[in-house]
């Protein structure tokens, strides 16, 4: 069996396999995707499906569009002992760097909580750290928003008391324009296109791991929030203002709180707001009061050609 039929295969026997590492979500993603594939024994042990891209005739391996991790998963023996588990993952993705195929270029987020950095660095990767922002869901609701900073709590019942909540996917268009608009205010660009969310829309609507929530007020929208999810955790994934509208931070608070509650309905153990590095973002995810994690971005260029490309982007 082809390794990517044997992923898909995979994928339906194991629910604990995070969204972003579903084969459905790398269809929607990637062009063109493969997946090394470990075993111990007769058992899967690991796996790291990751994106197939050239340009300039440049093998490069990064993080999908629209995704915001990528990397290995490990399938841990049910009797393996806690003090064994770190050289388990080892040797583990040590076999699975083993099988993927050389590339040049490298610019791959992992998941938060992987730690194995003695290993990559082995293999000529740097390692880069970004931060997100993790809100434990085992608790109760009242707990967790009186977790939030005051001001926050105060903004969500204010704003509750005259904003409907949607789950709208017909508004895709509308948040990909309000995120547009966002960005060219911060001198930056779009790194998808419309069609780019729409595919991934639909995926997430097909198996159904996905919303768009969309705030009102008066029947105008002030706001919108795309969250996915998979069994363990709620994502969100990509949110925007109207730029129409002064002083809207409301309807963007009372969507998230909206996002959370609703993880916390579905089962969901965690609630990832997506950390950004952006010190105004950062600022306004820190309210909610969720945990500061680090994970790490794994970065190489020995191709020359991309970085004379590098030095004229910037």
């Amino acid at each position: 069996m082809a390794d990517k039929e044997l992923y898909k295969k995979i994928c339906s026997q194991y629910s604990d396999i995070p969204l972003f590492l579903q084969d459905w979500w790398l269809d929607a993603v990637c062009n063109e995707w493969d997946v090394a594939i470990a075993k111990s024994g007769e058992q899967i042990a690991g796996i790291w499906p990751y994106q197939i891209e050239q340009k300039m005739g440049v093998n490069i391996l990064r993080t999908p569009k629209l995704t915001p991790y990528q990397g290995p998963f490990i399938f841990y023996p049910a009797d393996v002992k806690e003090s064994n588990k770190d050289g388990f993952e080892h040797e583990i993705v040590t076999e699975l760097l083993r099988q993927i195929p050389k590339y040049k270029v490298w610019n791959l987020a992992l998941q938060p909580g992987f730690k194995q950095a003695g290993i990559l660095k082995s293999k000529g990767l740097q390692t880069q750290v970004q931060q997100t922002f993790l809100i434990d869901l085992a608790r109760d609701e009242q707990t967790i928003f009186s977790n939030l900073k005051e001001n926050l709590r105060r903004n969500i019942r204010a704003g509750e008391k005259g904003i409907t909540i949607t789950n709208d996917p017909e508004c895709v268009e509308l948040l990909f324009q309000f995120q547009k608009q966002t960005l060219t205010n911060k001198g930056a660009g779009q790194a998808y296109t419309l069609q780019d969310m729409q595919r991934v829309m639909d995926a997430c609507y097909k198996h159904e791991k996905g919303a768009l929530w969309v705030a009102k007020a008066e029947e105008k929208i002030l706001a919108a929030v795309w969250n996915v999810w998979d069994k363990n955790c709620g994502y969100y994934l990509m949110g925007a203002q109207n730029p129409e509208i002064e002083n809207n931070n409301k309807a963007m608070s009372v969507l998230l709180w909206h996002s959370i509650k609703q993880a916390r309905e579905r089962g969901n153990t965690t609630f990832d707001l997506e950390g950004s590095m952006d010190q105004g973002v950062e600022r306004f995810f820190r309210n909610f009061g969720g945990k500061r994690e680090l994970y790490m971005v794994l970065l190489k260029n020995d191709s020359l050609l991309w970085q004379l490309k590098e030095k004229i982007k910037k």
